[in-house]
């Protein structure tokens, strides 16, 4: 059933149709972004389960291009987080980037069109950045230090804009800065002015930033989708006014 709702939903991205749904939009717009580099034209109804595709292209936004290649990084970023950071034991990132790829259920859902393998990517995006980030707590500000504190905000952003249950991920990472931040503060050596810099430094990376870019998701989101469709009866008049093939379109409402 949940292939047939988002594949419906990647086919109202395709064809620029405004629509309303639980979740917020990037894996969505991911699903649409795929089948339209693939070649699908968004035409098939995505009636119910079960109904055969026939003719129509439907291969990207199953795996072709997003599922298979997300999934795959799913088995690298968990050996990384293994093998890297935690144990530091090649044999216990080899057992656990095996255990994933022959897990029967990742494999079921990279098979279909579905958003939970895009929000894995990001949730494990989240924990090798937020790791890798802690090993180079000996040399803040440095270009690798800024580098892996800003992806973990990009996947934070991520995480939150494919479905909210990324939040989790979001108070991991927040617990983990709370205790980095209170450790800091326990340093007699460091100056309160240094403090301050690692206190900006987090609220701009981890706050701000995922903000920005969750936010950006929204504005491409409704940029995209400028044509009526079957969501628009949750929006004000406004909001309808501005969408081509409505009854309101174009008609000056009063503020």
């Amino acid at each position: 059933w949940d292939e047939t709702h988002f594949g419906k939903m990647g086919s109202y991205y395709i064809n620029r149709t405004f629509f309303f749904d639980v979740h917020p939009p990037l894996g969505k717009m991911l699903i649409g972004l795929a089948g339209y580099l693939s070649g699908y034209d968004g035409t098939f109804p995505f009636q119910k389960p079960g109904d055969r595709y026939e003719q129509h292209n439907y291969m990207g936004m199953r795996g072709v291009r997003l599922y298979r290649l997300v999934s795959s990084c799913l088995a690298l970023l968990c050996f990384s987080v293994q093998m890297l950071e935690l144990s530091r034991s090649l044999p216990a990132a080899l057992l656990t980037a095996f255990i994933l790829i022959f897990d029967t259920g990742c494999i079921t859902l990279s098979q279909y069109i579905l958003l939970d393998p895009i929000l894995m990517f990001f949730l494990m995006g989240a924990v090798l950045s937020m790791v890798k980030c802690n090993s180079c707590a000996d040399r803040p500000f440095s270009a690798s230090w800024w580098f892996w504190l800003c992806l973990t905000g990009v996947n934070l952003a991520g995480a939150m804009g494919v479905k909210f249950v990324g939040l989790f991920v979001v108070l991991l990472v927040g617990l983990n800065t709370i205790y980095d931040l209170w450790d800091l503060l326990g340093d007699l050596s460091l100056s309160l002015v240094m403090f301050g810099k690692h206190l900006l430094a987090r609220v701009l990376c981890l706050i701000l930033l995922p903000l920005a870019l969750y936010t950006a998701m929204f504005a491409v989101h409704f940029t995209v989708l400028n044509k009526s469709g079957p969501g628009d009866g949750f929006f004000s008049s406004a909001f309808q006014s501005q969408l081509i093939g409505n009854n309101l379109h174009n008609v000056s409402i009063p503020e």
